[in-house]
This record gives C-alpha cells, structure tokens and sequence, in this order.
C-alpha cells in the first residue's frame, strides 16, 4: 500500500527535508483508515501532510507514515460549500467565484489544502477560516472513528484549533456558510488579495509564509503598546506586525547558509541556496533573541517543525 523513501523536499513549499520511511496518499475516507489501521498495527509514526506550506521538515527525513490526503471533492449546494480537506485553497477559492460566493476573498492567494487551513485557522486581511465553517469531519486516527464538530466545537483560536491543540483527529471534510454576491466584485477583491501577496511577499524564492505569529497587544499594558500605536493593525484583532520587528531589529537581509531573511518581507525566511533545516532553524533562534533582546517580546513561531 505504501510507497518508501519518499523525498519530503518533493511535498515541501520550503524545498527542504528528508526521506519519509512510508508515503501515502489516501483519496478517500476508507482508505485513510485502512492506512492508518496499518500504521497503528506496525506502531509505525504518523504525520498527516496537507500542502507542505507551513511546514519545516527535518534533514534526516521522518521515520514513520506520512498521509498526504487526496481527498478534493468541492461541492456546492446553494450558498453550501463541501470540500474535501486535500484540495487546495486557490481551487475552492475559484469555485466560489465562479458561483457568486462570497466569503473567502480574503484567501485570494492563500497557499495550501482546506484541510491546512481548517487546522491552523489560516487567515489574512481582517479573515479567518472560522468565519465560514459550520461544520468539520474528522478522523480520530487513534480510535479510527469519524467525528463531527459544529464550529464552536472546533475551537479555533489565533492560527488554532482542536485539530492543531490535540492533534489526533486528521480533518476529512468541510462544510462552509458562505453567501452570494456578484461574481465580478468577488473576482476583483480576491485579485486585490492574490496582488498584494505577489508585491509585497517574496514569492520568487522557496518559502512557508509567515515564520512568527504577528504579536497579539490584547494582553499588553497600555504602556507597552503605546511604543507600536502608529503601527498596529487588525489581524483580526489588533496585533504589532513582527515583520516591523524583525526589520527594526536589523534582520532584513541577514543570511546564514542557503537561507535568508526577505529584504522584501523579513517575516518571510526564504530558501535561496538550497537552504537546510539547520539553516532556516539558526535564522529562527537569532530573530528570536534579537526581537526579545530589542523590545522585550518573545516571537511565537508559526511554522511548524516534523
């Protein structure tokens, strides 16, 4: 059933990584649990892969099972949309422009898989996945059982959720609310969006987006925030930007082996010279310490490490 020694580079927007030991890409419900029912039998690691777009693998590879989930079905049904958590964004975005939907314009140019995006609560210009979702399916992978969540059940947080917190249940299915409205107005905001990103982010080079989380000011003294005032902005909630940050901090630019933070957008640590893991992960540790060493504030990452 699985395929070996698979290349993680090959799966990775960061064009970095390892072997995976197992590989497979199940394109229905069944035979996700047969895969996983296998894994579980040869107590085999387990990862489940969506779009590789918020994702540092590890040099060495990883020694276990990953599931890359092919399951794309994008059904609409009035202002109803199911999409199977392996398509991606950009296609579902589409789809809802071509039948008048609005509701997810802001992910105009968003990278990845639905079911990516429905894990980590993707979100840009003031919108979030958790604004459409009525409902998830789910895959418990230990139990093997399908589970169903209403929104709230999903927990989604800042660039969160219950899938991303307990990480045991692999999204299947997504059921999203969205509305109608005029095809060319949605067409025209979702351009705006996909424009934006290609001026303003450092899209020629390998990357994984955004390497921190923008710095949440809710939990900030007024003290504390009013060195940033001039700069804050809502995402949705108001945040500093880390990329103001990590450009005070003197980092644009700053390289270390294939890697380097963007001069374009340094929130971006981009792969020029075929960038190791190691190389992206001493870029993370020096814009860490020299944020906090600068203006007193710990960086959360957003990317994640396997």
């Amino acid at each position: 059933m699985f395929m070996h020694n698979v290349s993680l580079k090959d799966h990775s927007s960061y064009r970095i990584g390892g072997l995976a030991k197992h590989f497979y890409e199940p394109k229905t419900e069944n035979e996700f649990i047969s895969a996983l029912a296998e894994a579980n039998e040869q107590k085999l690691p387990v990862f489940i892969l969506g779009g590789g777009t918020n994702i540092l693998f590890s040099d060495s590879g990883f020694d276990g099972l990953v599931l890359k989930p092919a399951i794309s079905t994008i059904e609409i049904h009035g202002e109803i949309m199911r999409v199977g958590a392996g398509a991606l964004m950009k296609d579902v975005v589409e789809a809802s422009i071509h039948a008048g939907l609005s509701g997810l314009e802001w992910a105009g140019g968003l990278p990845g898989t639905v079911g990516g995006a429905i894990r980590g609560n993707a979100g840009a210009f003031g919108g979030e996945m958790k604004d459409s979702v009525v409902t998830v399916r789910s895959l418990d992978t230990k139990s093997l059982k399908i589970v169903e969540r209403d929104a709230t059940d999903c927990r989604f947080g800042y660039r969160t959720s219950v899938f991303k917190e307990e990480g045991v249940e692999a999204v299947l299915l997504v059921e999203l609310q969205l509305k109608q409205g005029n095809r060319e107005t949605i067409q025209s905001a979702v351009n705006e969006k996909i424009n934006y990103r290609n001026e303003r982010h450092p899209m020629e080079y390998p990357n994984v987006g955004s390497i921190f989380k923008n710095v949440d000011v809710r939990s900030m003294s007024e003290k504390d925030i009013q060195p940033f005032a001039h700069i804050i902005k809502q995402d949705p909630f108001p945040v500093i930007p880390t990329a103001y940050l990590l450009s005070e901090a003197g980092l644009k630019g700053v390289s270390f082996g294939g890697a380097m933070f963007s001069p374009k957008h340094p929130n971006f640590i981009v792969n020029v010279l075929d960038a190791t893991e190691a190389d992206v992960r001493a870029l993370i540790t020096l814009g860490k310490s020299a944020v906090k060493e600068k203006f007193g504030i710990v960086l959360e990452e957003e990317v994640m490490y396997v």
